[in-house]
């Protein structure tokens, strides 16, 4: 059985596209980077405590076998959680989810005219460990007006999402070149996720 630790509605819609069968349960941890963090070593340490401690809240609830079903059958597929953490960075800075609308707008005029990049990192927990590993997008923005700033913050799209803004919305129109993984940028890298999945699980029960 996977878990996907998370309550993005982006990141089901990607694993759904992806035909992958998962169940949702999300980690409710504080995700505030630690001083002196660097982006790539902040994504992944969140993915991997987000999916820990999933994994550790329903084995204690399912048993120490970790059995979807907590009857300890043999049979029953064994529980991974995957975990993921996205953030967008611009010199080094880490731009997470916005404070508030001044916030939000603060963060486009920083990415206005630039590229930045978008880092995102994922855990896989099971049984046998949690395997981790990142990846990285470069994304470039048109220059923007205040007034183009202004009423994209009115919408309220900005306000849950790294770097304020999100690649399949409305700031669609101010970004004219990607270099990686364009589902990377909306949450989740799928093919490096999917070839996780399979590595670990070799599809079972999930592809």
């Amino acid at each position: 059985m996977l878990i996907l630790a998370s309550a993005s509605p982006r990141r089901r819609e990607l694993l759904t596209q992806a035909g992958v069968r998962f169940k949702v349960h999300p980690a409710h941890i504080a995700e505030d980077p630690q001083p002196g963090e660097e982006p790539i070593g902040y994504v992944t340490r969140l993915a991997r405590e987000k999916a820990e401690a999933v994994y550790f809240e329903l084995t204690g609830e399912l048993g120490a076998g970790g059995q979807a079903d907590g009857c300890g059958d043999a049979d029953a597929d064994p529980l991974a959680v995957l975990g993921a953490d996205t953030t967008v960075t611009l010199d080094g800075q880490i731009l997470a989810k916005p404070a508030d609308a001044a916030d939000a707008a603060r963060m486009l005029r920083m990415l206005s005219g630039r590229s930045h990049r978008v880092i995102t990192g994922v855990a896989l927990k099971t049984a046998e460990g949690t395997e981790v590993a990142a990846e990285v997008t470069a994304v470039r923005f048109l220059t923007l007006s205040d007034e183009e700033i202004a009423a994209y913050v009115a919408t309220g799209e900005p306000m849950d999402k790294a770097g304020a803004y999100a690649v399949q919305g409305g700031a669609a129109r101010w970004i004219p070149r990607i270099e990686g993984c364009y589902f990377n940028v909306m949450g989740l890298p799928l093919a490096l996720v999917c070839a996780m999945l399979e590595a670990r699980l070799g599809g079972r029960g999930v592809l």
